[in-house]
């Protein structure tokens, strides 16, 4: 679904870690990069600007 698990891979990145640059518990985050919940407009932009790609690739809408 969304693409944020492999950019987080691909960096040697944890959840943890990115959870505190969108300013969210691991736990959530971890629903996020499954599935299970959904992201919000903000954090989703968060995330963009922290890995410098779109909204739309992080959505899985466009390749990069």
């Amino acid at each position: 679904m969304y693409n944020i698990r492999e950019l987080r891979e691909s960096r040697d990145l944890t959840q943890a870690e990115i959870a505190r640059v969108i300013k969210t518990t691991q736990q959530q985050y971890s629903k996020i990069e499954t599935g299970r919940a959904d992201i919000s407009g903000e954090k989703l932009i968060l995330l963009a600007r922290f890995y410098q790609v779109s909204t739309d690739y992080l959505l899985g809408l466009e390749e990069q």
